[in-house]
């Protein structure tokens, strides 16, 4: 019965405290510009992780992929959720890697000088699906 009572005890622990266990985070924004206040609380939950010392991968595709343009970075601005220049240059002053879906982008004539002077890169879905198999939690905006 103390076995019992110890693995219970166990597992409710582990089970309360995943997020607490948890460090690679991979956030994938698919809502673009024309939805400022979710593509912009995309960004400030994966600042909210690495800010609390998780790693953080950003995977950006559909309308999402826009989200990198200079254009999106500088005007979208969410309503409580802040504005996405600001989430960018403390994601990017911390380690966080920035993937771009390559058929996204390209269907949304986004080319590699968007890039450029960015810690982003162009990526398939086969590393989407690379990210999210290894990430301990992923979130979807």
């Amino acid at each position: 019965m103390f076995l019992r009572r110890t693995f219970l005890a166990t597992s409710l622990l582990l089970l309360t405290s995943g997020a607490a266990l948890a460090d690679n985070f991979l956030i994938h924004i698919h809502t673009g510009p024309d939805n400022p206040t979710k593509a912009a609380l995309g960004f400030l939950v994966a600042l909210t992780a690495q800010n609390d010392g998780h790693h953080v991968d950003l995977f950006l595709a559909g309308d999402g992929a826009a989200l990198i343009t200079d254009e999106a970075l500088s005007s979208v601005a969410g309503v409580g959720t802040g504005k996405l220049m600001d989430h960018f240059t403390a994601l990017i002053a911390g380690d966080v890697r920035i993937y771009i879906s390559g058929k996204s982008a390209e269907a949304r004539n986004i080319a590699e000088q968007a890039l450029v002077g960015k810690p982003a890169e162009f990526a398939m879905p086969a590393k989407l699906v690379q990210l999210a198999a290894a990430a301990d939690v992923v979130l979807t905006y």
